[in-house]
């Protein structure tokens, strides 16, 4: 993006008018500077601070466990590594829908605070209020409906696909309307059906960004690890791009045996100094010999 020759962010205009244009949007989650450097850098509108990090960077079991201290620690890095992406920062759990006051002082750090452009909560008609409060201050909310991990413990603790029957395809219709209505901007709709997403999608005049919900959506979200395969467990709904756990796995071992061989570092890794100069330090220099008084100078170690 540019304005008078100059990089500029993404603003939710944008991604509005991608959406009527008919374009899909791409958006990635992103935990730290040098990979948000780097997404920045690859072109991607949408970057999201999941709480996710909590599970595949924190070694969380769930994403409840989350704070906001650590989502605003993640967050700052993030925005410093990008120039263009709109950030769109996770709020944890609790940190809304308890008190519109709690909720906006929050969403406020998030801005104010850490820089970022926009928050995302969890949820549909329950939310819908907190939504409208955010949106009147001047924050823009994504929204996010069908299996919302927060409320993992609720739901019996086992990840399901969300909408199969029609009492429960209903309900995640009157929830993402309820979240268009609220104010959001756009709405991800996590682990739906493809028919279900697509038929939201149609009704809706806000882009759905899916994760597990098919392709029928306005655009799609991956969690950062399993695009770049970096764990050993791998969601049916996601694809990997590359294979950093093998990369990561081979390149730590080969160090490991290097290093146990004396061969890194190597000449090329390795800085040296003039040999006089040393043997000048050490008191073992030309002039030294030649007066017979050559006395090795103890270093300061040796004091």
């Amino acid at each position: 993006m540019s304005a008078n020759g100059t990089e500029r962010r993404y603003t939710i205009t944008d991604i509005a008018r991608m959406h009527a244009d008919g374009q899909r949007i791409p958006m990635l989650t992103a935990y730290d500077f040098p990979t948000a450097k780097l997404l920045d850098e690859a072109g991607i509108p949408l970057l999201l601070v999941g709480d996710s990090l909590g599970e595949v960077m924190l070694g969380y079991e769930s994403t409840v466990r989350v704070s906001m201290a650590e989502m605003l620690h993640h967050t700052k890095a993030v925005v410093r590594g990008t120039k263009r992406a709109l950030v769109v920062a996770d709020m944890p759990f609790l940190s809304y829908g308890v008190s519109a006051e709690e909720s906006l002082h929050h969403a406020g750090e998030f801005m104010r605070d850490a820089g970022a452009q926009a928050v995302k909560v969890e949820g549909g008609v329950r939310v819908g209020r907190t939504i409208e409060a955010l949106v009147r201050a001047g924050i823009p909310v994504m929204g996010h409906i069908g299996w919302t991990p927060q409320n993992k413990y609720a739901a019996g603790g086992k990840v399901r696909v969300q909408g199969k029957t029609a009492a429960a395809a209903r309900s995640m219709l009157a929830d993402a309307l309820a979240v268009q209505e609220a104010g959001a901007f756009a709405v991800v709709l996590e682990l739906v059906p493809e028919q279900l997403a697509a038929a939201i999608t149609e009704r809706l005049s806000i882009p759905t960004i899916g994760i597990g919900a098919g392709a029928g959506c306005s655009g799609q979200v991956q969690v950062l690890t399993d695009l770049l395969g970096w764990s050993d467990f791998k969601p049916r709904h996601a694809r990997a791009y590359a294979n950093l756990r093998e990369s990561i796995l081979g390149a730590a071992t080969s160090y490991a045996a290097d290093v146990g061989a004396g061969t890194f570092p190597g000449a090329a890794e390795t800085v040296r100094m003039d040999e006089a100069v040393l043997d000048d330090v050490l008191g073992t220099g030309e002039l030294d010999r030649a007066s017979g008084q050559a006395v090795a100078i103890p270093l300061d170690a040796d004091l």
